[in-house]
């Protein structure tokens, strides 16, 4: 910290550049930090020749950052969102909660986690629990939150990674609707199959039965938020594709069952993991709360296993 303050002309130069930066322009920057103008300029010509760069291209329409500019706001915005963070969690501890926020798909939220929101609470009584939902396929920077459930390899370089199970699909529907559609007859009635439309699900390359099962027209409902398409599967509207770490609640009470005359399950190379960034160390209730989805997820998919065993979940879920 002696060093930086000797890199810069004045503390408050970090705030007045982050506002100029984020408005891109220094009226606006102004008006936000409730001075003048002219002192917006003068400070951030200060910060400049102080570095002895420039930082601001000043144009008619108002100022774009340098590269030099660039690489000092990414640095200045991971350090505010740090003390932004710091003093949440230190005014959360005065109200004895802890704050964990979770990046995960709407599915998840929807489909695995509220049906036991008690028992999590139950267990986590001081846990103040917020969410980052993502409502097509899980992706995106996990650097704003304390954990998020992601398909990757593993650990890198940036994240840290705990297994909860390989990635496994399996066609699922409602009971009524495979009494109905599903069938090792032939028939013309055909089913529907409904889709997340960002998935790039191919349906007969991945489960190759629905050729001779699906003998008359396959229709399609196709829909950008997974939530949605497992409560389509959930009222009879069709056949779905079921991520078992998010299907497994609904296949355990028999909402949902395989979806084919002789129930299938397949692995994919991809592993659905709990990541967290390295820059932010895993407090104490984040790691307890990752540790209690992964052990719940397991259980689940036991009891799955217990009651389909023609899924052979055990196997894939030791690949």
């Amino acid at each position: 910290m002696p060093t930086l303050r000797r890199q810069l002309p004045s503390a408050n130069a970090l705030f007045v550049f982050e506002s100029a930066a984020r408005c891109g322009n220094f009226t606006k920057a102004a008006a936000e930090l409730g001075v003048t103008q002219p002192a917006v300029s003068r400070m951030l010509s200060l910060l400049e020749d102080h570095l002895e760069v420039q930082l601001f291209l000043r144009t008619p329409n108002g100022t774009v950052l340098t590269e030099n500019g660039q690489i000092l706001y990414r640095g200045i915005t991971e350090g505010f969102q740090s003390i932004e963070k710091a003093i949440q969690e230190i005014r959360a501890r005065s109200t004895g909660l802890e704050t964990v926020t979770l990046s995960v798909s709407t599915a998840f939220t929807t489909h695995w986690l509220m049906p036991r929101m008690h028992e999590l609470q139950a267990e986590f009584p001081s846990l103040d629990l917020r969410f980052q939902l993502i409502s097509g396929s899980v992706s995106g920077s996990v650097e704003d939150v304390d954990l998020g459930v992601r398909f990757v390899s593993g650990e890198d370089v940036h994240h840290q990674a705990a297994l909860i199970m390989p990635e496994i699909l399996v066609p699922v529907c409602s009971p009524a609707y495979r009494e109905q559609h599903v069938s090792d007859k032939p028939h013309d009635s055909g089913v529907t199959l409904i889709s997340l439309s960002d998935s790039r699900i191919d349906w007969f390359e991945l489960f190759p039965c629905f050729q001779n099962e699906a003998s008359g027209t396959a229709h399609s409902l196709i829909f950008s938020d997974y939530a949605v398409v497992l409560q389509a599967a959930l009222l009879g509207q069709g056949i779905a594709v079921g991520w078992m770490n998010i299907v497994s609640h609904w296949l355990d009470t028999g909402a949902l069952v395989p979806a084919t005359v002789k129930p299938i399950a397949i692995a994919t190379e991809r592993l659905c993991h709990l990541i967290h960034s390295r820059k932010k160390p895993l407090s104490q209730a984040a790691a307890e709360v990752r540790d209690w989805i992964i052990d719940e997820t397991r259980k689940d998919v036991a009891k799955v296993a217990k009651r389909y065993p023609e899924l052979e979940l055990d196997a894939l879920t030791r690949r």
